[in-house]
């Protein structure tokens, strides 16, 4: 399933909400209502029913309010160690600038475009580069080294092609494509079976609670979460596909391990202690 392994992988995981000032563009009656009058009028707008009063907002209609990503950067002499890093957007999450859309997918595109990594995601075709190209658009945020799309397959990065292994889906490899009720596969399952923390503490559907609440930091700390679980299912499927040996697998993971002990020794980043728990708990589960 995996085929090729770049010099520079990133495995990343976005999070958004529903914009209330695309309801104010959309809806020229808008105008004066408040954040939850808007809110309100997106989900009528997306199809809300007393069954589902609060549905999914097409992803034009969304705002991005995290970016997280975990860098693996490819050993600098044979048999040397990659080198990991954890990153996230916004970077403060308690400044409001910092905070600004414009500024978590511009900055998150701009490094990408740059340094053109092979992208790691779950369902990221049909969500997460998705929202980032539709968001890009809607925003006015110039993305070419994202966006652009060579002449010839073989010329240029292009995360949008399905025939290449620049964006690596981890949905619709596991799930061979499907979405049938018998083949399709979520984070938190795939995850878990695999030994991987999956979802715990908070959820995507909390997300905008959080934001409503002023919680930035918790919605930054969830979305770190979710690129490190991602992260290790790429490592797990590459190894299973026969990129890794089973000594290497075993060595990736304790540099992980290893890089998360060391990141929580450091106050803005105690918070993946709960993450190490939550993987030693379910590693016991398995007696491993």
């Amino acid at each position: 399933m995996i085929r090729t392994i770049g010099d520079t992988v990133v495995a990343f995981d976005c999070e958004w909400i529903p914009d209330p000032e695309a309801a104010r563009a959309l809806f020229p009656d808008a105008a004066g209502l408040d954040e939850p009058a808007l809110l309100q009028r997106l989900w009528a707008h997306n199809g809300a029913t007393e069954a589902d009063p609060c549905p999914f907002v097409r992803l034009m209609q969304s705002r991005v309010v995290s970016v997280a990503m975990l860098m693996r950067l490819a050993p600098k002499r044979p048999g040397g160690d990659p080198e990991l890093r954890l990153a996230w957007l916004p970077r403060d999450p308690d400044d409001p600038s910092a905070r600004a859309e414009r500024k978590v997918i511009g900055s998150f595109l701009a490094a990408i475009g740059r340094t053109q990594p092979q992208l790691v995601g779950f369902n990221s075709r049909a969500s997460d580069l998705r929202i980032l190209a539709q968001r890009a658009l809607a925003l006015g945020i110039p993305a070419k080294g994202f966006l652009n799309k060579p002449a010839k397959p073989w010329e240029g990065v292009d995360y949008f092609a399905r025939d290449n292994d620049c964006s690596i889906d981890l949905m619709e490899l596991i799930s061979g494509g499907f979405s049938g009720r018998n083949a399709a596969v979520s984070l938190h399952e795939a995850a878990t079976l695999c030994g991987i923390p999956g979802k715990f503490g908070a959820h995507g559907d909390d997300v905008l609670g959080l934001w409503q609440q002023g919680r930035y930091r918790e919605i930054v700390q969830y979305n770190c979460h979710d690129a490190i679980t991602t992260y290790l299912l790429w490592l797990r499927l590459a190894w299973v596909s026969g990129r890794f040996s089973t000594d290497e697998y075993e060595n990736e993971q304790a540099l992980l391990r290893d890089t998360l002990m060391g990141l929580c020794d450091q106050p803005e980043t105690a918070f993946l202690e709960d993450y190490l728990t939550e993987w030693d708990r379910l590693l016991e589960l398995r007696g491993q």
